[in-house]
């Protein structure tokens, strides 16, 4: 039998570690070795306990959970949920919690906590296992560079894109226009994959549309820092942006976002609607409009990140004509949504996230 899991909590509230303790009692092959109510805490009995997983707050005494996330990333890179509640006032702090190297994120509510976090201690287990799985060798690569990635996990059903949007092709997608584009979808770990490719584009790259797993407010901020760091344009979407050279436009966390024809060039659609995948934005729903509208004047890329959002529209892209690119396993984070849509057949090549850049290249001036 396989070893546990080994969770350590540190919150600063203790219901928190109550609740959250009972509820992975629960899981087969999960177990909470060690609480604390602050990182001074939590550093002592590190000495003696390491955990294969480390569930932190942010705000708490004694010592920031930012800092303590920094100091264990430097020590020893574990993985780390960030669970904590997403203020407006602490939006940045869990964005630079995100940036130090944590693997997802658990959203805490203001009010109903006992309720919520009983309500979601499957989401709670999903998101231990998937951290103790994630690749920390490329975690902490991409995160010499700087950023990491967030998951929010929602304990909804699981639905498809055809609430978005009817599966089949528009009657024009497939004609030849002087736009193209290139569509990437990611989740865990993708913040750093995408500043790994979106750093080395030149200013003449088709336009990109991204759908990255992320929370309400922290988009507009990362598109903000990736702005600063790239050649192109990186920004948040906005409702009717035109899709063009040297312009990446990055979903709304908690909108979809869709590619529509307008004549010869591509828009997109910042709309609202129910979780697709357990996700809003859905990398299928974004997909499902390219394959739709845009057809063969694509290319798709899936990057890291966990479960299968993406492969199916990934498929339906190929299917309708685009070039396609899955991660390779050794250079994601949670190598999940790139092995479905390989066992899909959806990918025409699969590659290491450090060919993606040049193969993006090498699309943009085969069609210029």
């Amino acid at each position: 039998m396989a070893d546990k899991i080994k969770v350590m909590i540190v919150d600063d509230s203790a219901l928190v570690r109550q609740v959250v303790s009972q509820a992975l009692a629960k899981e087969p092959g999960i177990e909470v070795v060690a609480t604390a109510s602050d990182p001074v805490f939590a550093l002592d009995k590190l000495k003696t306990l390491w955990p294969d997983v480390i569930v932190l707050d942010i705000e708490m005494p004694r010592m920031d959970g930012i800092s303590f996330l920094k100091k264990i990333m430097a020590e020893r890179p574990t993985p780390v949920i960030i669970c904590s509640s997403l203020a407006e006032k602490g939006a940045q702090a869990t964005f630079d919690a995100m940036a130090a190297g944590a693997v997802s994120i658990i959203t805490k509510p203001k009010a109903g906590l006992k309720a919520f976090l009983e309500d979601a201690s499957n989401d709670i287990a999903q998101a231990v296992r998937a951290a103790a799985r994630a690749n920390l060798r490329a975690l902490t690569r991409s995160s010499a560079s700087t950023t990491s990635a967030a998951a929010a996990l929602i304990n909804r059903p699981k639905i498809s894109a055809d609430v978005m949007l009817p599966p089949g092709g528009s009657p024009t997608a497939m004609a030849r226009t002087t736009d193209q584009l290139i569509a990437i979808g990611t989740s865990t770990g993708g913040t750093q994959a995408l500043e790994a490719v979106l750093t080395r584009l030149p200013s003449t790259c088709l336009g990109i549309v991204i759908v990255q797993h992320m929370p309400e407010k922290f988009t507009a901020m990362f598109a903000e820092r990736l702005n600063g760091l790239c050649e192109i344009e990186v920004r948040e979407a906005r409702n009717g942006d035109r899709v063009m050279p040297g312009r990446a436009l990055i979903a709304p966390g908690g909108k979809h976002m869709m590619v529509k024809r307008s004549g010869a060039q591509y828009i997109v659609d910042v709309v609202d609607g129910p979780l697709v995948n357990r996700h809003k934005p859905s990398v299928d729903v974004l997909f499902r409009s390219v394959a739709k509208f845009v057809g063969a004047n694509a290319l798709g890329i899936i990057m890291t990140g966990m479960g299968d959002d993406g492969a199916r529209g990934l498929r339906e892209m190929k299917d309708a004509g685009a070039k396609t690119i899955a991660q390779d396993e050794a250079s994601c984070v949670v190598f999940g949504m790139p092995k479905e849509a390989i066992k899909l057949g959806a990918a025409d090549q699969v590659m290491p996230l450090d060919r993606v850049p040049d193969a993006m290249i090498s699309y943009t001036r085969s069609n210029l």
